[in-house]
C-alpha cells in the first residue's frame, strides 16, 4: 500500500502522525511511504531520519494526497485540504466530526474512508487511540490552569499548592476517565485539593482507591456541581461520550457562582465542549474571558508538547496502521472489531450512528 505522511497545517499542530521508527516498520512490509518534507521537523525528526529507513520524501502537501491510498494524519484535514481528499482514500486520523459539521459535510463529498482514531474501541469499551493524547492533555491542563490562574495571566493570583498557613487552590475534574485521572494526578502533585465526579459509582469507588489522599470523589449531578463552584479556582472539564458530543455541565448561569479570575480549561473542546460557555481556541491565542471566568480551549491540547505526543501516538496507532495496509481496510475492518468501529464516513454514508444523529443525518450500518 501507498502511504502518506502530510505535515500538520492546524494551528501550532506540531505533531506528526508517524515516527521514522513507525515508517521503517511499513517499509519493512513492502509498503511505501511518502512524507512530506518538514512533516516531523517539530516533533525532533528530520527529512533525512525519513530517508535513512527508506521512507521517500514530497516537497508540497497536494503530491502526498494524491499519491497516497491510505493518509496518516494526526488531526482532522481542515478547509484548506478538503479538495485533497479523494474518493476511496482511507483517512486515519482524529476526527471529531461530532463538533464539526463542516467537516462531515465535506468528507460524506469527498467519498473517502474516515476511519477515527477517537471511536477505535476495545471490546471493553475502551479507547486505545485516545487513551495516550488523553493522558497527555490530561497532564498539560492542569499546567495550563496553574499558568493562567496566576495573577499576570489574569487568573485571581492562587497558587496551586499554597503555603503552610494558607490553603491550597481548590480543582474540581469532572469526569474519572483518562484524562480526568491524569488531570487529577498532577493536581494532587502540585498540592491542590482536588475533587473529582464521575457518574459511575464502581469508577468513584476505584478512584477512591488509588488517588492520593488530597484527591476526593463526588457523584455528578448539576446540585452537586453548584455547590463546589463557589470555592473552586480551576475546573477541568474531562467528559467524553465517544462520537458524540460532550455534555454541558457547566452553563452560563452557572459561571456567577465562581470567584473572578477562576479558570475553566475543556478538555472535551475536541467533541464540541462540556462548558456552554465554551468555543475552540489556539495555541497562539489560548484563552478568553466570559463573566470574569477564564477559559482555555485549545483543541489540540498534546500539539505543544509534540516530542512526547508523536511518540505516545505512533506507538498506539502503528499496530493499527499496519493491519489496514497489510490487509486493505475492508479486511482489515471485518476481521478487527476494534477498527471496524474507527469507520465513521465511508464512500458518501454516514456508518457511525452518534454522529448521524447529531447532525440529523442519514444512519447507514455497514456491514463487511
Amino acid at each position: 500500500m501507498i502511504i502518506g505522511i502530510p505535515k500538520e497545517i492546524k494551528n501550532n499542530e506540531n505533531r506528526v502522525s508517524l515516527t521514522p521508527a513507525g515508517a521503517q516498520e511499513l517499509v519493512k512490509r513492502g509498503h511505501t511511504v511518502y512524507v512530506q518534507t518538514g512533516a516531523g521537523v517539530n516533533s525532533g525528526f528530520p527529512d533525512e531520519v525519513y530517508v535513512k529507513v527508506g521512507a521517500k520524501i514530497l516537497a508540497a502537501i497536494e503530491d502526498v494526497y494524491a499519491i497516497a491510498e491510505m493518509i496518516i494524519k494526526v488531526k482532522e484535514p481542515i478547509e484548506n485540504e478538503y479538495p485533497l481528499v479523494r474518493k476511496d482514500q482511507l483517512v486515519f486520523t482524529y476526527f471529531h466530526f461530532a463538533s464539526d459539521r463542516k467537516l462531515t459535510e465535506a468528507m460524506l463529498a469527498s467519498g473517502a474512508v474516515c476511519l477515527a482514531y477517537e471511536t477505535v474501541e476495545l471490546p471493553d469499551k475502551s479507547l486505545p487511540l485516545l487513551v495516550p493524547m488523553s493522558e497527555v492533555a490530561g497532564r498539560m491542563s492542569v499546567q495550563q490552569g496553574a499558568h493562567f490562574l496566576e495573577k499576570p495571566h489574569g487568573g485571581k493570583g492562587k497558587l496551586m499548592g499554597g503555603v503552610p498557613g494558607v490553603k491550597p487552590a481548590k480543582v474540581l475534574v469532572l469526569g474519572g476517565g483518562v484524562v480526568g485521572c491524569s488531570a487529577a494526578k498532577v493536581a494532587a502533585g502540585m498540592g491542590a485539593e482536588v475533587i473529582m465526579t464521575d457518574l459511575s459509582l464502581s469508577r468513584l469507588r476505584y478512584l477512591d482507591d488509588v488517588m492520593p489522599a488530597n484527591v476526593r470523589t463526588l457523584y455528578s449531578s448539576e446540585f452537586n456541581i453548584r455547590a463546589e463552584l463557589p470555592d473552586t479556582d480551576m475546573v477541568v472539564g474531562a467528559v467524553l461520550i465517544p462520537g458524540d458530543k460532550a455534555p454541558h455541565l457547566i452553563t452560563r448561569d452557572m459561571l456567577s457562582l465562581m470567584q473572578p479570575g477562576s479558570v475553566l480549561v475543556d478538555v472535551a473542546i475536541d467533541q464540541g465542549g462540556c462548558f456552554e460557555t465554551s468555543h475552540p481556541t489556539t495555541h497562539s491565542d489560548p484563552v478568553y474571558t466570559v463573566d470574569n471566568i477564564i477559559h482555555y480551549c485549545v483543541a489540540n491540547i498534546p500539539g505543544a508538547v509534540p516530542m512526547t505526543s508523536t511518540l505516545a501516538l505512533t506507538n498506539a496507532t502503528l499496530p493499527y496502521a499496519l493491519k489496514l495496509a497489510d490487509k486493505g481496510w475492508k479486511n482489515a475492518c471485518a476481521v478487527d472489531h476494534a477498527l471496524f468501529e474507527g469507520l465513521n464516513i465511508v464512500q458518501g454514508k454516514v456508518v457511525y450512528k452518534a454522529i448521524a444523529e447529531v447532525f440529523n443525518l442519514k444512519y447507514e450500518p455497514l456491514n463487511l
